[in-house]
Protein backbone atom coordinates (compact mmCIF):
# COMPACT_ATOMS: atom_id res chain seq x y z
CA UNK A 1 0.00 0.00 0.00
CA UNK A 2 1.86 3.68 -0.83
CA UNK A 3 1.52 6.25 1.33
CA UNK A 4 -0.96 7.91 -0.57
CA UNK A 5 -3.72 5.17 -0.67
CA UNK A 6 -3.02 4.97 3.10
CA UNK A 7 -3.99 9.03 2.70
CA UNK A 8 -7.58 7.95 1.21
CA UNK A 9 -8.61 5.22 3.53
CA UNK A 10 -7.77 7.40 6.30
CA UNK A 11 -9.93 9.98 5.21
CA UNK A 12 -12.77 7.02 3.90
CA UNK A 13 -12.09 5.93 7.26
CA UNK A 14 -13.52 9.19 9.21
CA UNK A 15 -16.94 8.99 6.38
CA UNK A 16 -17.33 5.41 7.73
CA UNK A 17 -17.08 6.16 11.29
CA UNK A 18 -19.06 9.74 11.26
CA UNK A 19 -21.17 10.21 7.85
CA UNK A 20 -23.57 8.13 9.25
CA UNK A 21 -24.80 10.84 10.87
CA UNK A 22 -27.37 13.30 9.97
CA UNK A 23 -26.60 16.44 7.84
CA UNK A 24 -30.12 17.79 8.41
CA UNK A 25 -33.11 16.22 8.35
CA UNK A 26 -33.06 14.70 5.32
CA UNK A 27 -30.05 12.38 4.96
CA UNK A 28 -27.00 11.45 6.33
CA UNK A 29 -23.41 13.47 5.81
CA UNK A 30 -22.16 10.05 3.36
CA UNK A 31 -25.20 10.55 1.46
CA UNK A 32 -25.26 14.63 1.08
CA UNK A 33 -21.24 14.33 0.61
CA UNK A 34 -22.05 11.66 -2.43
CA UNK A 35 -24.93 13.45 -3.81
CA UNK A 36 -22.50 16.85 -3.74
CA UNK A 37 -20.21 14.82 -5.83
CA UNK A 38 -22.24 13.16 -8.27
CA UNK A 39 -23.90 17.06 -9.29
CA UNK A 40 -20.73 18.47 -9.73
CA UNK A 41 -19.57 15.22 -11.78
CA UNK A 42 -23.13 15.75 -14.10
CA UNK A 43 -22.31 19.30 -14.86
CA UNK A 44 -19.05 18.32 -15.99
CA UNK A 45 -17.06 19.77 -13.35
CA UNK A 46 -13.08 19.32 -13.21
CA UNK A 47 -11.72 15.92 -10.80
CA UNK A 48 -10.15 18.89 -8.64
CA UNK A 49 -14.06 19.90 -7.90
CA UNK A 50 -15.60 16.59 -8.25
CA UNK A 51 -13.05 15.70 -5.37
CA UNK A 52 -14.06 18.98 -3.41
CA UNK A 53 -17.58 18.55 -3.32
CA UNK A 54 -17.14 15.20 -1.97
CA UNK A 55 -14.61 16.43 0.64
CA UNK A 56 -16.52 19.98 1.65
CA UNK A 57 -17.95 18.81 4.97
CA UNK A 58 -15.02 16.90 5.68
CA UNK A 59 -14.68 19.39 9.00
CA UNK A 60 -17.60 18.86 10.34
CA UNK A 61 -16.85 15.04 10.86
CA UNK A 62 -13.05 15.80 11.57
CA UNK A 63 -15.12 17.97 14.31
CA UNK A 64 -17.32 15.36 15.19
CA UNK A 65 -19.84 18.23 14.49
CA UNK A 66 -23.50 16.17 14.05
CA UNK A 67 -26.55 15.36 15.05
CA UNK A 68 -26.33 14.08 18.58
CA UNK A 69 -24.77 17.38 19.62
CA UNK A 70 -27.42 20.26 20.60
CA UNK A 71 -24.96 23.17 20.68
CA UNK A 72 -24.75 22.76 16.05
CA UNK A 73 -26.02 25.56 14.83
CA UNK A 74 -25.27 27.98 18.14
CA UNK A 75 -21.82 28.70 16.97
CA UNK A 76 -19.51 28.50 14.15
CA UNK A 77 -17.02 25.82 14.14
CA UNK A 78 -15.34 26.56 10.87
CA UNK A 79 -15.48 23.16 9.44
CA UNK A 80 -14.91 24.73 5.98
CA UNK A 81 -10.90 26.24 7.23
CA UNK A 82 -11.08 22.89 9.49
CA UNK A 83 -11.30 20.64 6.31
CA UNK A 84 -8.97 23.26 3.79
CA UNK A 85 -6.26 22.93 6.22
CA UNK A 86 -6.43 19.29 6.58
CA UNK A 87 -6.61 18.43 3.07
CA UNK A 88 -4.02 21.27 2.11
CA UNK A 89 -0.60 18.67 2.95
CA UNK A 90 -2.08 16.32 0.26
CA UNK A 91 -4.16 18.28 -2.30
CA UNK A 92 -4.24 21.06 -4.86
CA UNK A 93 -5.58 24.50 -4.36
CA UNK A 94 -8.35 23.54 -6.81
CA UNK A 95 -9.56 20.85 -4.22
CA UNK A 96 -8.98 23.15 -1.21
CA UNK A 97 -10.01 26.79 -2.12
CA UNK A 98 -13.67 25.87 -3.18
CA UNK A 99 -14.16 24.15 0.08
CA UNK A 100 -12.43 27.09 2.30
CA UNK A 101 -14.68 29.23 0.31
CA UNK A 102 -17.98 27.32 0.41
CA UNK A 103 -20.02 28.69 3.24
CA UNK A 104 -18.43 32.31 1.80
CA UNK A 105 -20.57 31.33 -1.24
CA UNK A 106 -23.66 30.61 0.40
CA UNK A 107 -22.89 34.11 2.52
CA UNK A 108 -22.36 35.85 -1.67
CA UNK A 109 -25.26 34.53 -3.26
CA UNK A 110 -27.64 35.28 -0.72
CA UNK A 111 -26.30 38.89 -0.77
CA UNK A 112 -26.35 38.88 -5.00
CA UNK A 113 -29.24 36.47 -5.98
CA UNK A 114 -32.79 37.38 -4.67
CA UNK A 115 -34.17 34.11 -4.97
CA UNK A 116 -31.35 31.72 -3.58
CA UNK A 117 -31.88 32.19 -0.13
CA UNK A 118 -35.65 30.94 -0.79
CA UNK A 119 -34.07 27.70 -2.22
CA UNK A 120 -31.96 26.72 1.14
CA UNK A 121 -33.22 24.33 3.35
CA UNK A 122 -33.96 25.25 7.24
CA UNK A 123 -30.98 24.16 8.58
CA UNK A 124 -29.08 26.07 6.07
CA UNK A 125 -30.52 29.40 6.87
CA UNK A 126 -30.08 28.39 10.72
CA UNK A 127 -26.57 28.38 9.94
CA UNK A 128 -26.26 31.20 7.41
CA UNK A 129 -27.43 33.46 10.74
CA UNK A 130 -24.62 31.82 12.41
CA UNK A 131 -21.66 32.20 9.96
CA UNK A 132 -22.43 36.24 9.16
CA UNK A 133 -25.43 36.67 7.09
CA UNK A 134 -25.78 37.29 3.54
CA UNK A 135 -22.79 39.79 2.64
CA UNK A 136 -22.44 43.34 2.63
CA UNK A 137 -21.65 44.74 -0.66
CA UNK A 138 -17.76 45.19 0.08
CA UNK A 139 -17.56 41.70 1.37
CA UNK A 140 -19.24 41.00 -2.09
CA UNK A 141 -16.38 42.52 -3.89
CA UNK A 142 -13.29 40.89 -1.85
CA UNK A 143 -15.19 37.91 -2.51
CA UNK A 144 -15.82 37.89 -6.02
CA UNK A 145 -11.58 38.80 -6.27
CA UNK A 146 -10.70 35.35 -4.66
CA UNK A 147 -9.14 32.80 -6.85
CA UNK A 148 -11.85 30.14 -6.47
CA UNK A 149 -14.56 32.15 -5.57
CA UNK A 150 -17.00 30.89 -8.71
CA UNK A 151 -15.68 27.36 -8.24
CA UNK A 152 -16.97 27.73 -4.81
CA UNK A 153 -20.40 29.61 -6.02
CA UNK A 154 -20.79 26.28 -8.24
CA UNK A 155 -20.23 23.46 -5.15
CA UNK A 156 -22.34 25.96 -3.16
CA UNK A 157 -25.17 25.45 -5.76
CA UNK A 158 -24.27 21.57 -5.48
CA UNK A 159 -24.24 21.70 -1.66
CA UNK A 160 -27.56 23.17 -1.48
CA UNK A 161 -29.08 20.50 -3.57
CA UNK A 162 -27.59 17.47 -2.35
CA UNK A 163 -30.36 16.88 -0.35
CA UNK A 164 -32.95 14.39 -1.45
CA UNK A 165 -34.04 11.61 0.53
CA UNK A 166 -35.14 9.43 -1.77
CA UNK A 167 -31.87 8.89 -4.28
CA UNK A 168 -29.64 6.14 -3.56
CA UNK A 169 -26.47 6.95 -3.85
CA UNK A 170 -23.08 5.11 -4.39
CA UNK A 171 -20.76 4.40 -1.69
CA UNK A 172 -18.01 7.09 -0.59
CA UNK A 173 -15.04 4.72 -0.88
CA UNK A 174 -16.55 4.72 -4.44
CA UNK A 175 -14.67 8.02 -4.96
CA UNK A 176 -11.18 6.65 -3.34
CA UNK A 177 -9.48 6.62 -7.12
CA UNK A 178 -10.43 10.07 -7.56
CA UNK A 179 -8.93 10.93 -4.60
CA UNK A 180 -6.07 8.71 -4.87
CA UNK A 181 -5.24 10.36 -8.63
CA UNK A 182 -5.35 14.03 -7.23
CA UNK A 183 -3.45 13.12 -3.65
CA UNK A 184 0.12 14.33 -3.22
CA UNK A 185 2.13 12.96 -0.56
CA UNK A 186 4.97 15.54 -0.71
CA UNK A 187 3.05 18.36 -1.47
Amino acid sequence: MTEVDDLVDRIIAVFEAKGGEHYDEAVTQNEHAVQTAELARAAGASDELVAAALLHDLGHLLLDEHDDRPDFLERDLHHEDVAARFLSSWFPKAVTEPIRLHVDAKRYLCAVDDAYHSTLSPASVASLVVQGGPMDPDEVEAFRSLDGAAAAADLRRWDDLAKDSTLRSAPVHSFAPLLESLAEIDR
